[in-house]
Formats: C-alpha cells, sequence, structure tokens
C-alpha cells in the first residue's frame, strides 16, 4: 500500500520550526510495511495545497497530512482536502462537545485569556468521515475514504499528533496492511564503507526478503537488516540468519545489533566488563572524546579522569612528556602521543589511556605534517599502541572523525588485552 506524507504550513518552508512529524510518521510507516515513496511541505495557500493533495491522491493509495487544522483562517488542511476529493463539511455535536469540555477547562486554568467563536470552525467535519477524538487538543483527526483512497489528517502539534496516531491510526492502517515490516542494526566500526560493501555484495546481489542496506556514519557502517511478513517474530526468525552470517562476517568489528546502542555506549560497557579504568588525554579534539564518553550513562564507572593538554607546556606539566620529545619530534608525533598515553596512566592511576594530538586546521599545516595529520595512542595496562591517521574536510570534521576514531582505538585496545589474557 502506497503512502504519502504531506506537512501543512509556511512556517515549515520558512524554517520557523522543524518538522519532527515526518521522521516520526516516517519510521511508523515504515513499521506497518507501507511503501513510502514521496514526502512534501507545501504553505498555507489554497491553490498550493489543492495542487499537492490531487498529485498525492492520483499516485498514492493513502495520503498523511499533518497541520492547518485549527481555527484560524489559514488553517484549510480540512477545507481543501474535503473539496479536493468532493466532501461537504457538517458539524460533528460529538467533535463540539469534546471541544467546550476542552476550553472550558483550558478558560479555567487561564483566566487571562478568553475563548474566541472560531474555535468551533474545528467541529466541522466532512460527512461520512471517520472523526478521531482528541485528547490533547481541540482540533479532531479525520479519515476521508472515497473511490479506493484515503486521507487521514492529523493535527500538527506534535504533543496532538502522536497520541492520535497510536491511538486511532496506527490500528486502522494496521488492518489495512496485513503485513508489517521489522529491521534490526547491525553496527561495524573500524572498517570502511567501501570494504563493508565489498564484503557483502553476494549477500545484496541475492538478497529478497529480507533485505541488508548500508548506511555510512563517521567512523562506523551501519547495516539495516529489514524483513517483511505477517508478524514480528516471523520477521525476526527471517532475520536471525542473516545477523549471524554478518557477524561471522565481520567479527569483533560488529560493536551493536542494537538500533539504539552507540560507539560511545559500546566502550563504556566493555571496560565495565572487564573491570578497568579509563582516562583520556585530548589535544586537537579539546575534550570531544571525554564528551562522547560522558554522555553515557553510567560512564562514572569507568572514566576517571580526563586531560585537555592543549599547549605543550600543559602536555608537560599534566602528563610528563619529555621537552626534548617536543623539541625533536613535536606535539603533533607517534613519539608524542605515546608518551601522552602513558603519562595519562601514570598521572590518573587508570588501566587504560588513550591520547589523541593532531593538527584540526585551517592553519598550522606543512609539507611533512599536513593539516588532518592526527597521532593516537593507547596505553593499556602498560602496554602502548600508536597509529597515525590522515582525515580530511574542515576543523569540525576533522576533529569529529579523530573523536570517533579514538573511541574505536580504545575498544580494540581492550579487545586486544581481553584476547591475550584468555589464549
Amino acid at each position: 500500500m502506497i503512502t504519502e506524507l504531506i506537512s501543512v504550513g509556511t512556517e515549515i518552508l520558512l524554517g520557523n520550526i522543524v518538522n519532527t512529524n515526518s521522521a516520526y510518521l516516517s519510521e511508523k510507516c515504515a513499521q506497518l510495511g507501507l511503501g513510502l515513496y514521496y514526502q512534501t511541505v507545501v504553505g498555507d495557500n489554497p491553490e498550493r495545497m489543492k495542487q499537492v493533495i490531487r498529485t498525492a491522491l492520483d499516485r498514492s493509495d493513502v495520503i498523511i497530512l499533518t497541520g492547518g487544522l485549527g481555527p484560524t483562517e489559514d488553517d484549510l488542511t480540512k477545507e481543501i482536502t474535503a473539496e479536493v476529493m468532493g466532501f461537504e463539511l457538517v458539524e460533528d455535536l460529538h467533535s463540539r462537545e469534546l471541544m467546550e469540555e476542552y476550553l472550558k477547562q483550558y478558560e479555567k486554568n487561564n483566566p487571562q485569556r478568553r475563548i474566541t467563536k472560531n474555535n468551533y470552525k474545528q467541529a466541522m467535519v466532512p460527512k461520512g468521515c471517520i472523526v478521531l477524538d482528541n485528547h490533547n487538543g481541540t482540533a479532531p483527526g479525520l479519515i476521508m475514504e472515497k473511490k479506493g483512497k484515503t486521507a487521514i489528517l492529523l493535527p500538527g502539534p506534535p504533543n496532538e499528533m502522536k497520541p492520535m496516531f497510536e491511538e486511532a491510526v496506527f490500528p486502522y492502517l494496521r488492518k489495512k496492511q496485513p503485513e508489517i515490516i521489522y529491521s534490526q542494526m547491525v553496527k561495524i566500526n573500524g572498517i570502511g564503507e567501501s570494504q563493508v560493501a565489498e564484503e557483502i555484495q553476494d549477500l545484496i546481489e541475492k538478497q529478497t526478503n529480507p533485505t541488508i542496506a548500508p548506511y555510512a556514519k563517521t567512523g562506523e557502517v551501519h547495516l539495516r537488516v529489514t524483513a517483511k511478513a505477517e508478524d514480528e517474530k516471523k520477521c525476526r526468525k527471517l532475520i536471525k540468519p542473516v545477523v549471524k552470517e554478518l557477524k561471522k562476517r565481520f567479527g569483533r568489528n560488529v560493536f551493536a545489533t542494537e538500533e539504539s546502542k552507540t560507539l560511545e555506549e559500546a566502550v563504556v560497557d566493555l571496560l565495565k566488563e572487564n573491570e578497568m579504568t579509563l582516562s583520556l588525554a585530548e589535544s586537537c579534539t579539546g575534550g570531544a572524546v571525554a564528551s562522547r564518553i560522558v554522555g553515557v550513562s553510567g560512564a562514572s564507572e569507568v572514566l576517571m579522569c580526563g586531560f585537555v593538554t592543549y599547549t605543550n607546556r600543559a602536555k608537560r606539566k599534566c602528563l610528563g612528556v619529555k621537552k626534548s620529545t617536543l623539541h625533536t619530534e613535536g606535539a603533533v608525533s607517534a613519539k608524542c602521543a605515546r608518551e601522552m598515553a602513558k603519562g595519562g596512566c601514570k598521572a590518573a592511576k587508570t588501566d587504560v589511556c588513550l591520547s589523541v594530538t593532531g593538527l584540526a586546521g585551517p592553519g598550522g599545516g606543512t609539507e611533512e605534517i599536513p593539516v588532518g595529520t592526527v597521532f593516537m595512542g593507547c596505553c593499556c595496562n602498560g602496554k602502548t599502541v600508536v597509529k597515525e591517521f590522515h582525515f580530511t574536510g574542515n576543523r569540525s570534521r576533522i576533529r569529529e572523525q579523530a573523536a570517533a576514531q579514538a573511541l574505536t582505538l580504545i575498544r580494540d585496545c581492550v579487545l586486544d588485552q581481553t584476547e591475550e589474557n584468555n589464549r
């Protein structure tokens, strides 16, 4: 069943508000197994609204419109959709009663506000349509069905739209769509997107149900495995062998198979499992690695200390980097990164310390050390690994890539230590 989303409101076009409704509805449509091919934003203009709605009804089975159901003159979604589909408007007494009850309570709680008559415009509904009660506002939702086409009209405010969709629209669409779509994410780090694509090319070429779709993220590659079946249990059964195969191919580079789990959460969990403590010694990232770590609930169990040693003096004073190293090798060097990592472990008395030092630009680069050069060190129970990276992009982008790679290096070093201990 082909579905289309239409967001109504000049304020969305002008960027005055962020259109979160479409993201929410897209996810819900995917869960229902609906084919979503188009999303449109249209301003509060009658002629353009008519054109958009006609086009959507021509190419889609179901259109879902959000916004434009309020009491003002420019709230025209209901009127225009009814006109395009050939419905006349009549007053719905039930909606009016609910509205009066809501408005009386609102007036009681806000005595300085006056309830105006134009609110009752919202009780006018297309004759013969399905009316959806709004328990969080005044404008009812509407479902209009005609000649095999369906228009679902929902209020624009997310705190009204979402409950209405969950309570009434989701069950309605579920009955019309017998199959559902269910997805599971496989998250990979330490391998580039092109390599991942090459490794799964054979799976993609022969895929039918389920399917695999790769998504690139800074320092990570996500593989979404999606199945279509009658219920979630059957979807999971279809997905399970594919996820098993992906884990077999990518091994320890798979850091999560849960949609919500982040790389930093995986790092914190790994440190907890191995009862290891962490410190960070950052220069060019300026605390970006620490910021990602402390964003994880329970990070205080593993993260003991973070140093932002931006100057040579700070590197010497806080981390014990040798003056001779800074003089002969420079702050952006493998030797400096090594001494930073070892010095961080010693100063913070932690099992692991990750160091980052480099050139984020835009200035300061040379032919020998161009902008984007970053050295990282990871000292794990006395063993130190140093790696050199060359990132591209602007200052912000380089720092973002460095922070992601730093998390990967921590994870790799802890896994190496764990594997070594288990031999």
